[in-house]
């Protein structure tokens, strides 16, 4: 084989690793830099910060020289195993010349890869005078490769460079992308690699391309869906740092672009799980967005925390059997270790929280050791939010993100798209349709209904409910849970005319308190999944005292039973049993703790993050007295209890305070005494730990108008992370202050309210001085252009720019934020006369083509 073809064959994500290294890490983002630096101050191998010394240079051309040689087919090796040494130390030493070089970064990226690369061999001319002429050209093709991707790294980590050089950044970037799609097209493995591959491919998109839409269960329709049907594209955020400027929910996609370690945290029901099977299935199906093209090729492993059992976090050559895929017998010794060692994974690590809270520092150490030991590869764990402290792994380079709770549109498309599945094979198509306008004014107009509809599982719920009740919706978390158990225990049955399949027929009642028998286990034993087995021999331990399903059948039969008519239980893998969702889980958890009265039981485990959803039923589902004992248990102080863990449970007192329906007022004005102080964060982590209380919160908080501007910002986290309309009346103390964070985080805020009352009362007294104005859909657009436009205005949602030119006011604006990738080309900017500033979020440079001149280029 060809050396320079044997060369360009190594991936980015082979090469983009060993590059790092050569140079200064500074942390995350304090290598951006606005001005060129000369290239010799930044190398790791040469002067203060030194990490690197020459063995470790060596050992890195080592690599790279392997690497190569590794995706040569037998018989096709350009180089002897003799030379094999010869040429690595030749690489060792023409990047070893990048500490002596008398250039800066700018001057390196104007040069091109070709005479780059060139000045180095010239740096150190007899690097390759003792290799053959195969040898020299090996040499001289894989000091080509690394200075593409040197280039490359100079304008990702160089603000200056990369709006200096915008079509040259554009090239390096281009040819990045051609060598990784030649080295797709010459993976290196072995045949019998890439056979296993293939099919694996195949069964990620078996296992993984459906998706449940909650409640659909019609006679001629399927209760599941292609991802690629069902899938709704979701938003995240990035953590509130108090640094300017902040950033806007964006497409998952796009946030998640171009970074290789993610911790994505998102309550119960967000769509965590859905988004790691679409990420597989997209990675197996080749159907990824452009903006997630660094994963194209990647091989995704999806693995479930929860079934990680005793052993914590498997060794690569184990994830499949700790994930349960039912081929991982078959797989080639050592390929997924391969697999890793070459950075080509991807690993989706679903339920950081679904370990126990002891186990999860011991993860975490497990995960820093494989992230040493397999450097390369790319990243995803999931959580719930508060089951691990911020900056959780911020040591190691992960970003975190927050999925955001559906917007009105977003809370808008997934009905839509409800009911256009419900549609296909049904009959009654005049009266969905109807079904559907009447919900979508609803959710509009209804207040406790908006509340609720927040996230995929819940807005699928309400569907379902809307849809079986005939228009008719249960106000509350509890009736609505209520109201669904009845639909799919035993309302949809009977009112499809359903017989008994297997001889069993159940009422509601028996089925509900065998299921709590389940998901009390789970509950007591850490657990969200149970062997088979174990399901079977607790419900034969508990048939006994229920007579009319033990006159049935057996333990057997009455699982199978639950398994297939329930709709609340299924078998992820053979042997296993699950509920479809963890909140209902949760509700029949607490459901069976207040049957049993464990109230000391649930007060003694309320400092466990994992127990919050349970405590908070289980105060909706008390009794008054029973209530009152739970509230009164939580904010009593404990012998011997840590700080954290009294303040988290106040904090829980005071969140499930709006789930008691009836409640002694004098426990109510003791929740509230005890919980007073800790609405004063004193830090933003704080600030955002009280955002998941609610809207009761607001009572809490102190009037904004005697604390500083600082403690003003935090309580303005506080109330904008409360998704109520009442928290309007609040933050309209505060929209007159002149402190930019203030008024950056109410700017930020709107997409969460009303858009015309939060126009009127908040957006409209916003002082402009240094602000960006956010717009997310189109009747933000307009309701801005009421007020007169701004400015500067945010573009964090997306518009054609037809849209745009009509909702901007032209002669005001001088600075347009692109938040959002709107997938065209810019010669439109050129309608604002004023427009001096074009500042663009991460992810956005694809859509630079055809910017005016003028227009002053800020990456943010």
């Amino acid at each position: 084989m060809d050396p320079a073809t044997l060369a360009t064959k190594l991936a980015s994500s082979v090469v983009v690793p060993l590059v790092k290294k050569l140079f200064v890490q500074e942390g995350p983002g304090a290598g951006v830099v606005d001005r060129p630096v000369r290239i010799s101050g930044l190398v790791s191998f040469r002067g203060e910060k030194r990490t690197l010394d020459e063995q470790d240079l060596a050992g890195l051309a080592e690599t790279l020289v392997g690497r190569a040689l590794r995706s040569a087919a037998p018989g096709e090796r350009p180089i002897g195993a003799d030379e094999e040494q010869a040429v690595a130390d030749a690489v060792s030493r023409t990047l070893g010349a990048l500490g002596a070089i008398e250039i800066d970064d700018l001057q390196a990226v104007r040069l091109g890869t070709s005479e780059f690369a060139g000045l180095l061999c010239a740096a150190e001319p007899g690097a390759d005078r003792q290799l053959s002429a195969d040898g020299a050209r090996f040499h001289a093709a894989l000091v080509e490769t690394a200075c593409l991707h040197i280039l490359h790294f100079f304008t990702q980590r160089s603000t200056f460079v990369a709006s200096t050089l915008v079509e040259q950044t554009r090239q390096l970037a281009l040819l990045s992308e051609q060598m990784d799609t030649l080295a797709r097209r010459f993976p290196e493995q072995t045949g019998e690699d890439a056979a296993f591959e293939e099919r694996y491919a195949r069964d990620i998109i078996a296992g993984h391309n459906h998706l449940t839409i909650f409640g659909i269960e019609l006679a001629h329709s399927p209760d599941s869906w292609p991802l690629d049907t069902a899938y709704l594209s979701l938003e995240a955020e990035f953590g509130v740092t108090g640094a300017a400027p902040p950033q806007p929910a964006l497409p998952a996609e796009q946030a998640l672009s171009g970074r290789d370690r993610v911790l994505l945290r998102g309550v119960a029901g967000s769509g965590k799980t859905t988004l790691v099977q679409w990420l597989a299935v997209a990675i197996a199906r080749g159907t990824l967005p452009a903006k997630l093209d660094g994963l194209r090729g990647r091989v995704p492993f999806v693995l479930p925390v929860r079934r990680f059992g005793e052993g914590g976090f498997p060794v690569p050559d184990d994830f499949l059997s700790a994930a349960r895929y039912p081929r991982a017998g078959s797989q080639p010794t050592g390929w997924a270790d391969r697999v890793m060692s070459d950075g080509r994974a991807l690993l989706l690590v679903d339920g950081i929280d679904e370990s126990s809270e002891a186990d999860r520092e011991q993860l975490r150490h497990e995960l820093r050791r494989l992230l040493a030991l397999y450097p390369g590869n790319v990243w995803l764990l999931t959580s719930r939010p508060s089951a691990v402290r911020e900056n959780w792994l911020a040591s190691e380079g992960f970003t975190e993100l927050m999925l955001s709770p559906l917007s009105r549109e977003g809370v808008a498309a997934f009905i839509q798209r409800w009911h256009r599945a419900a549609r296909e094979g049904a009959t009654d198509l005049d009266r969905l349709e109807h079904y559907e306008q009447t919900l979508l004014g609803a959710v509009r107009l209804n207040r406790d209904l908006g509340r609720l509809a927040t996230n995929p599982l819940m807005c699928g719920l309400i569907c379902a409910l809307h849809r079986d009740r005939r228009g008719y919706l249960p106000r509350g978390r509890k009736a609505l849970y209520d109201a669904a158990l009845s639909m799919l225990l035993e309302r949809r049955d009977r009112e499809r005319d359903m017989h008994p399949t297997d001889g069993i027929d159940l009422t509601q009642e028996p089925k509900v308190q065998l299921l709590q028998k389940l998901a009390h286990w789970m509950l007591v034993n850490g657990r969200s999944e149970m062997d088979r087995s174990v399901a079977v021999d607790t419900l034969a331990q508990y048939l006994p005292s229920i007579p009319h399903a033990a006159e049935q059948g057996g333990p057997e039969e009455i699982y199978r039973h639950l398994l297939n008519r329930t709709g609340l239980l299924r078998e992820p893998t053979h042997g296993s049993v699950d509920f479809v969702h963890r909140t209902f889980q949760d509700y029949l958890s607490a459901r069976a703790a207040v049957e049993r009265h464990d109230f000391d039981f649930l007060i003694n485990h309320a400092h466990q993050d994992d127990w919050e959803e349970v405590i908070r039923m289980a105060v909706a589902l008390a009794r008054p007295d029973e209530c009152a004992y739970l509230l009164d248990g939580l904010v009593a102080a404990r012998k011997g209890a840590r700080p954290v863990e009294s303040r988290h449970r106040k904090l829980l007192a005071a969140a499930s305070l709006e789930h008691a329906t009836e409640l002694d007022p004098a426990v109510r004005a003791r929740v509230h005494r005890y919980t007073r102080d800790l609405a004063r964060p004193t830090t933003l982590e704080g600030a955002r730990a009280l955002g998941w209380i609610g809207p009761i919160v607001l009572e809490m908080l102190p009037d904004p108008a005697t604390v500083s501007d600082e403690e003003a910002h935090r309580l303005a986290v506080t109330a904008t992370s409360v998704a109520d309309d009442r928290a309007i009346g609040y933050l309209v103390r505060m929209r007159d202050r002149s402190s930019w964070a203030v008024r950056s985080q109410l700017a930020g805020a709107w997409r969460r309210y009303d858009t015309d009352s939060y126009a009127d009362e908040i957006i409209a007294h916003l002082g402009e001085d240094g602000l960006d104005f956010p717009v997310s859909d189109i009747s933000e657009l307009h309701a801005l252009r009421r007020l007169g436009g701004r400015s500067r205005v945010q573009i964090s949602g997306m518009f054609t720019p037809d849209q745009l030119l009509d909702g901007i006011v032209a002669e005001r604006l001088t600075r347009l934020w692109l938040a959002y990738d709107l997938g065209v080309g810019l010669t439109w900017l050129s309608a604002f006369p004023h427009l001096t500033t074009l500042q663009v979020s991460s992810g956005v440079v694809r859509t630079l083509d055809g910017v005016p001149e003028g227009i002053e280029i800020v990456p943010v």
